[in-house]
């Protein structure tokens, strides 16, 4: 079964560099280039999370990042006193955290 694609193939040559341009909208993007045969190239515009931030890709995690983000666009910063800031553990009194 045939596809039909969306843009007509294009002709372009790698220059002296191994380079090929593939046009200003691209510019910057970070693509996948997939070698399926020899002489095949699939090529595939790409976003690639360092594994440091892979964490934020949690469902979970998108979540309480969220509404963490809704709460602060509704509460306006308040100042405070450093001085009177639980300095000591023992100090600390904490809420449960709901689920």
């Amino acid at each position: 079964m045939a596809h039909a694609l969306a843009i007509p193939p294009m002709v372009k040559s790698v220059g002296a560099s191994g380079q090929i341009s593939l046009g200003k909208e691209y510019a910057g993007r970070q693509v996948l280039v997939e070698m399926p045969a020899e002489g095949v190239w699939i090529i595939k515009t790409a976003r690639i999370v360092p594994d440091n931030e892979a964490w934020l890709e949690n469902p979970q995690i998108k979540q309480r990042v969220a509404r963490a983000i809704e709460w602060v666009s509704q509460h306006a910063p308040e100042a405070s006193d450093p001085d009177k800031l639980v300095t000591r553990k023992q100090d600390v009194k904490r809420k449960a955290r709901s689920a």
